[in-house]
């Protein structure tokens, strides 16, 4: 079984509990993601609310320099491009691609953008669940959208091919990112508001907005995401909600953003284990075979091609013509 996820906070919990992305009793390890081939994975640098400033950015160089001291020597290859990705899968090993969630990483200033590409960040949840000087987040009390450093950075950060990711966006910041992108943006860890009415869960029309700018959604594991009483989910809401998203036409949509080391996942979960079993639930549940292995990876890995190659924007212009 093949496997992109695109959001965990693994590297944020070996920093802060000084323990190795290898060898270790989290919701993933490295080593024992070895049994997927090809297995892509985000790791995110998670800039909880209290950091700002240079707590921010000192938490951030702390996750990207153990990042590097624990791939070296190893066969785990990190994908800086598109390019990466595709070489890293053809040669069936692990890859990990760097991401950050929350925009506090920033500071508030312009010049960190090209900082953070050159460190591999591909991806950048604007928000947590708090305001930072992007602009707020679903937690924060009659919530706005951007700030106006918000708008300014959001260009830039497309420009330096960094994907737009607004899991955890308030309602107001989600309108102005789908209004002011040129480029696809992603919710990477978020489920169907649908299915289970959690503030951080994706309108029907939230979902269809990052479908026609041609991004991606990345399922929670999450439980309480998963079920208006978490403590009944299982993994078959995972599938409750893909199907709550294919019914959208969302086949070409879905990822797995799955949120593992950074959230409580179903009982019946063990972590990165258990996606094989997860796998064949779908398949048990007559989902073809084709429509799993798109969920699982092929989507993933065609929105990181696509996205680097700018097709989006060739075909944007194309449209205006």
């Amino acid at each position: 079984m093949s496997l992109v996820d695109l959001h965990c906070d693994t590297l944020y919990r070996a920093v802060t509990e000084n323990g190795s992305l290898f060898d270790n009793t989290f919701h993933i390890s490295l080593s024992r993601g070895e049994a997927l081939s090809p297995y892509i994975q985000c790791l995110a640098v998670w800039i909880p609310d209290e950091y700002r400033g240079e707590a921010a950015a000192n938490l951030f160089e702390r996750c990207v320099d153990q990042l590097h001291r624990e791939l070296q020597g190893t066969r785990v290859r990190q994908c800086m491009t598109a390019h990466d990705v595709e070489e890293t899968i053809e040669q069936h090993r692990t890859g990990v691609i760097l991401t950050v969630e929350s925009g506090a990483v920033l500071q508030g200033e312009l010049d960190r953008i090209p900082f953070l590409r050159k460190a591999g960040v591909r991806m950048m949840t604007l928000t947590w669940n708090g305001s930072n000087e992007l602009g707020d987040g679903i937690g924060v009390e009659n919530a706005g959208g951007l700030t106006d450093f918000g708008r300014q950075a959001l260009p830039v950060l497309e420009e330096n091919d960094i994907i737009l990711d607004v899991s955890h966006a308030s309602e107001p910041l989600f309108e102005e990112v789908a209004s002011l992108a040129r480029r696809p943006f992603v919710a990477s860890h978020s489920d169907a508001r649908a299915v289970c009415p959690h503030r951080r869960n994706l309108t029907d029309d939230q979902f269809r907005r990052i479908q026609q700018k041609g991004g991606i959604v990345g399922l929670n594991f999450c439980r309480d995401f998963l079920h208006k009483d978490g403590t009944k989910a299982k993994m078959y809401d995972i599938i409750r909600n893909a199907e709550h998203f294919w019914s959208l036409g969302g086949e070409e949509t879905l990822a797995l953003g799955g949120d593992f080391d950074g959230a409580e996942i179903p009982f019946d979960m063990e972590g990165l284990e258990a996606m094989p079993r997860l796998y064949e639930l779908f398949l048990h549940h007559q989902y073809p075979e084709q429509l799993v292995k798109a969920l699982f990876f092929e989507n993933a890995v065609r929105f990181f091609s696509r996205y680097e190659s700018r097709q989006d924007l060739i075909e944007r212009k194309k449209e205006t013509t």
